[in-house]
């Protein structure tokens, strides 16, 4: 356990990509097994201990050091895992020599309500502050340490050798630790058998499309839909819905299972339709009507009624047991075509291709396009073949600009992770009506990123000299900084006071020299949502 908790203290203080995958690389290569596969689940968000969570631990530190002192520590830290691993008592007698990461993994997996209280405390008893906190963040899957489950493949990539695309496809035969992944890259063993498993294929990805002009000979257009990408796998007799990030979402949208009986591997959008058919093609809500259905691991009839899935598929990849990844464009969407007759119609239909005489024509078109549903456009170069990750001058990706609307900050909250110091969440809002007739500000987003390390300097040094109020961990400022937010769309929100829900809010720039009064009105946002 000191070698992980080494690890993730390391993380934690480095920025650098390239340093974060150089240090998980080299303690996957000299850590053994099972150990090294229960950290990368870990790093990879792939453990859930059902019975440790965050309200456990703060239970825990309440019965040991003043509540009071706990509130103030966690206030300021920002972090409970860090809080607690700091505050907690060292035991009365010596306790037993600190776990293995194996050992730790089978203590929390063996932990009910009934029992975690008391055997959460004697592991973090048997740690150092260091270990109690890589224990903590493994135990509630929080780790923040800047390293992405895509991130942590690729170290291991690295770490033995091989290519992080072969690592993607054998990833989600094999359950953690991880060990016949492990066998394989490290010591040449045979590959797992894949060809029965519905199994994840890593995404072809596209480059944004700058200042850079393509000919419309060479590429084609396709819109870009604004909702989930998702690949859907059937073999073996089995159905499953992956998420871009290669998550299983079969369960959240079970009726997709359900409509792919052919041995395939497909790439598409995940969408609902709705009562409003956005889009030339119809048929697609807008994101705020796919988001009632994501995340839910029970789904009910009336909610499947309600927001019916569908994919709108874009590539697909395998067909029938021949791959077809290695295939140009033209040829696999010939093939995508010629399968749409074999698919239910209510869950599966094309994105259409953009008709468009030249690249100025089809920057009208995409000027013009103001459909909820729509993201931007995609442009894919006729003869690439479907290649995992971003090749450069194969695929682009060309989003529509984002609306701009000036609010003002309302109420700040500490980040997490290396941010966990400074007030770095943001909340803003907009007037309902004239301010200087007393109108009330009203929440209508929330954002975290679109500023500079320097910039969040100011920021929180701002949060600080112009608190009101506190809530708990968040603070309430006067109402004196205007914040130029930009979003891709805004939508009607019944969970909001303002009515309103943004779509990808962040912050364009800081408006250190605008007059809140100037913020816009609550009514300019309402002039803004489509149904």
């Amino acid at each position: 356990m000191e070698e992980f908790a080494a690890l993730i203290d390391a993380l934690v203080y480095t920025t650098s990509r390239n340093a974060k995958l150089q240090l998980v690389a080299d303690y996957l290569v000299r850590t053994p097994d099972p150990d090294r596969g229960w950290a990368l689940a870990a790093l990879t968000e792939g453990l859930d201990f059902p019975a440790v969570k965050s309200s456990t631990i703060r239970n825990l530190l309440h019965d040991r050091v003043d509540p009071v002192l706990w509130t103030l520590s966690r206030d300021f830290v920002g972090d409970t895992a860090e809080t607690a691993s700091l505050l907690w008592p060292q035991p009365l007698t010596p306790a037993a020599p600190p776990p293995t990461v194996s050992e730790a993994v089978d203590l929390l997996a063996g932990m009910t309500r009934a029992t975690v209280g008391v055997q959460l405390a004697q592991l973090l008893d048997r740690l150092d502050g260091d270990g109690r906190y890589a224990l903590l963040k493994l135990a509630t899957g929080a780790m923040r340490v800047g390293v992405s489950a895509r991130l942590a493949k690729t170290a291991f990539a690295q770490g033995f050798g091989v290519s992080v695309e072969e690592v993607e496809e054998y990833w989600h035969a094999i359950p953690a630790p991880y060990v016949p992944l492990f066998d394989w890259a490290a010591n040449g063993a045979t590959p797992p058998d894949t060809a029965a498993l519905p199994l994840f294929r890593p995404f072809m990805l596209a480059h944004p499309l700058e200042e850079l002009e393509v000919d419309l000979a060479d590429y084609v257009a396709e819109w870009k839909w604004d909702g989930i990408r998702v690949q859907l796998a059937h073999a073996g007799g089995e159905t499953r819905l992956y998420s871009r990030g290669g998550e299983d979402i079969t369960g959240t949208f079970p009726e997709m299972a359900e409509a792919l009986m052919i041995p395939a591997v497909l790439d598409g959008e995940l969408l609902v339709r709705g009562a409003h058919q956005g889009g030339e093609e119809g048929g697609a809500a807008s994101f705020n009507a796919l988001q009632q259905r994501l995340g839910r691991k029970v789904v009910s009839a009336k909610m499947l009624a309600d927001y019916p899935a569908f994919v709108r598929l874009y590539d697909v990849l395998q067909l029938d047991g021949t791959d077809l990844r290695d295939q140009p464009w033209t040829e696999r969407r010939a093939a995508l075509e010629g399968l749409l007759a074999r698919l239910p119609a209510d869950k599966f239909d094309i994105s259409a291709v953009i008709a468009a005489d030249h690249f100025a024509h089809l920057a009208t078109i995409r000027e013009g396009t103001r459909d909820d549903a729509i993201e931007g456009v995609m442009l894919k170069k006729r003869d690439s073949p479907y290649v995992a990750g971003r090749r450069t001058g194969l695929w682009y990706k060309w989003k529509r600009d984002p609306l701009l609307v000036d609010c003002v900050l309302m109420y700040a909250q500490r980040g997490s992770g290396k941010r966990s110091s400074f007030y770095s969440d943001y909340t803003f809002g907009c007037w309902d009506g004239d301010p200087d007739a007393g109108a009330e500000l009203l929440p209508v987003g929330k954002a975290y990123s679109g500023f500079t390390d320097e910039e969040l300097k100011r920021l929180d040094k701002h949060v600080r000299q112009h608190t009101v109020k506190r809530f708990g961990p968040v603070r309430e400022t006067d109402r004196s900084l205007v914040f130029e937010v930009a979003f891709d769309s805004i939508h009607a929100s019944k969970r909001h006071k303002s009515g309103l829900a943004m779509r990808f809010p962040r912050i364009h720039r800081v408006r250190w020299d605008k007059p809140v009064h100037e913020a816009d009105r609550i009514a300019a946002l309402q002039a803004l949502v489509r149904d």
